[in-house]
């Protein structure tokens, strides 16, 4: 006689125990492939933009040159826009935790800082991350990536270095001079950035940290030295 299967029995400890092994491991599996093609899509997105500009890239070129299927590309962005702003937020988000290290620090650091020759070591971490992400910063600044990046990046980072260092009394002020004055230096420190990016990044972290506080407290007729 045929025994008979009862399927509506509850697994067993020993199924259920390879039930919850099975289940994270297919979920670890499933991230490594959203990560790797998530970083296909970051590289040809990178390359596309150097070599057509944004505005002439397709999904088809995205989803050929990352050597991913339209489907792919579909279950994590709704179109190339999506993917750029995606980038482009993740920049913006670690910028914002390197800088907050900047409100920790009062002008009387800063500073000294300056007196003594070194580099304020959130300046250096930001050049760090900048080198990091450096493809993608030349591709999104440059003449085929995202205009609007420029601003976003000045306004966050360069706008909050200068309002930073800035005596108490005038970050608040009113007056139109104080504004002009943090929009001069915000738009020359982006030009800092743009140009050494844009011409390979040789200098180390350290040095372009100095070279930025250097730049901002350089007096009329001071030797133009580090």
């Amino acid at each position: 006689m045929t025994n008979s299967v009862n399927y509506s029995e509850k697994p067993t400890m020993r199924t259920q125990s390879a039930m919850s092994t099975q289940t994270p491991m297919r979920t670890q599996t499933e991230d490594r492939r959203i990560v790797r093609s998530k970083k296909a899509l970051r590289a040809a997105l990178i390359s596309l933009m150097e070599s057509k500009g944004f505005e002439a890239i397709t999904v088809n070129d995205l989803c050929s040159a990352a050597d991913l299927n339209r489907g792919t590309f579909y279950n994590h962005f709704s179109d190339k826009e999506n993917l750029l702003v995606f980038l482009e937020d993740e920049v913006m988000n670690t910028v914002a935790r390197i800088h907050s290290e900047m409100s920790l620090l009062s002008v009387k650091d800063v500073m000294a800082y300056c007196v003594s020759k070194k580099p304020l070591p959130f300046l250096v971490s930001l050049f760090d991350y900048f080198r990091e992400e450096g493809d993608f910063l030349h591709a999104v600044l440059g003449p085929g990536g995202d205009p609007r990046f420029g601003s976003r990046l000045r306004d966050s980072v360069c706008t909050n270095l200068i309002q930073g260092v800035l005596h108490e009394k005038y970050r608040n002020d009113p007056d139109p001079f104080v504004g002009y004055y943090i929009s001069f230096y915000a738009s020359a420190y982006l030009g800092v950035i743009t140009h050494w990016i844009d011409t390979g990044m040789k200098e180390d972290s350290e040095t372009m940290a100095l070279i930025a506080m250097r730049l901002l407290f350089i007096k009329p007729g001071e030797p133009i030295r580090l």
